[in-house]
């Protein structure tokens, strides 16, 4: 049995714990959207490590890991990451095979990508600038550059280069880029890439054949997602269950279930219309509980109670069997928890999520008000050990999102985690479940 695990509010909900606490019972873990601008925090032992393009499975010996056709590939951002990665013992060789189809990001995205936030003045997306986008850019308008592309003709590389460097020269003129320089740049990341380049999407289909279970690993999160997030406000690419098929060159049939990855409240980095955002002491008290800050940019994330209209939202484009709820611990000591159940626009509820940003932007939060709970759920592993209020909260979830609540975390370790009875999760934990 195949499982994807993916965000279901603005991303940074925990999907690295959940996909490194998953891995044991799977035999290749797959990646396939995004680029170095995600950022999958993964604690094991007290020992923190951060990922941002390779899956966070790499953590466990003998697993296969894959970056599909469907990332954007900074050969620096990766070859760093390998190296931390050895540094603190884990050799990735052998176990790593990135996607001889994925693009990659040049120097010159990054300029481009810089100079286009600067453009929007105040309408800027809030984006990395890490030259996402700008490859994504070239991909769609059909002149990116693939890894498969290092690896073959020399001479056919180089006109692309060159036609590439002198698009970039045309749009920033106040310097040149000599081609040349990058073109011997890309070929010498091709030699440390050879090892590591595959045709992934044939390697995915052979553990199909051979019955072996495969976890889809996304990044970023539905709210995101180029065609079903608040856009403009968004990522380049399809963070939502579809992009796994396109993606990782996979049928939609061996996707066999959807877990969704969701914070016990809500955050959001960058710019865009959030309708519980707190900007009081109680937003405070949840980034600084939470240590909200960005895995890959330490930008301060904003914070609000949960919202479950996202979360409905998210359940439909994704078909979601379950929810991995994180960070309940979060909100242990408040003395009261909220949870949007709808917006007020205009003298009207809205249950739904509007495409219309200018109504999520005036959009009022209605809520349900609960009881906090003073007792601790940090360290709880079954569901009986959260008082009794976190439990009802809990509960509540569920019904408001329309979706089973899975898994709840507890804390920042792996251990700290309830698997809950009946879950979907049960099938790949039977173990740990909490009977």
């Amino acid at each position: 049995m195949n499982l994807a695990v993916l965000g279901s509010q603005w991303g940074d909900e925990g999907k690295g714990k959940i996909v490194d606490l998953l891995t044991p019972n799977f035999s290749t873990v797959a990646r396939y959207q995004g680029g170095h601008n995600a950022g999958h925090t993964v604690y094991v032992n007290g020992t923190k490590f951060v990922l941002h393009l390779i899956p966070s499975g790499i953590l466990h010996a003998g697993v296969i890991c894959i970056i599909g056709n469907g990332v954007v590939i900074d050969p620096e951002a990766l070859f760093k990451e390998v190296d931390e990665l050895a540094r603190g013992g884990t050799d990735v060789s052998g176990r790593l095979l990135v996607s001889d189809r994925a693009h990659l990001i040049l120097p010159y995205h990054r300029e481009l990508d810089m100079l286009s936030e600067a453009r929007r003045g105040e309408r800027k997306i809030g984006t990395t600038s890490r030259g996402i986008g700008p490859a994504y850019e070239d991909k769609i308008g059909r002149r990116g550059i693939r890894l498969t592309d290092l690896l073959g003709d020399r001479a056919a590389l180089a006109e692309e280069v060159r036609d590439n460097v002198s698009a970039r020269n045309r749009i920033i003129n106040e310097t040149t880029l000599d081609w040349e320089p990058v073109l011997d740049q890309l070929l010498a990341y091709a030699e440390r890439l050879r090892p590591m380049v595959a045709d992934t999407s044939a390697v995915l289909a052979a553990d199909f054949a051979a019955g072996k279970r495969v976890l889809f690993e996304g990044a970023q999160a539905t709210l995101l997602d180029i065609d079903h997030g608040t856009y403009p406000f968004v990522t380049s690419s399809n963070a939502s269950a579809g992009g796994i098929c396109t993606g990782l060159g996979v049928p939609p049939k061996a996707i066999h279930a959807v877990l969704g990855v969701a914070k016990a409240y809500t955050t959001r980095v960058g710019e865009g219309p959030m309708p519980t955002e707190l900007q009081d002491t109680v937003g405070e008290t949840l980034r600084a509980n939470g240590m909200e800050f960005g895995a890959s940019t330490g930008r301060p994330r904003r914070c609000g109670w949960f919202d479950a209209v996202v979360v409905r939202y998210s359940a439909r484009i994704n078909g979601l069997d379950g929810l991995a709820l994180t960070k309940l611990d979060v909100l242990d000591g408040m003395p009261e928890v909220k949870i949007c159940t709808g917006y007020k626009v205009n003298g009207q509820v809205l249950r739904e999520f509007p495409a219309d940003l200018r109504l999520l932007a005036t959009a009022e939060p209605e809520y349900d008000v609960m009881p906090g709970w003073s007792a601790p759920t940090r360290g709880a592993t079954t569901f009986a050990q959260l008082p009794l209020e976190a439990q009802r909260y809990v509960r509540r979830l569920e019904e408001v999102s329309g979706v089973p609540a899975a898994l709840v975390s507890t804390g920042s370790d792996r251990n700290e985690t309830i698997i809950t009875p009946g879950s979907i999760l049960e099938r790949w934990l039977p173990a740990q479940a909490d009977r």
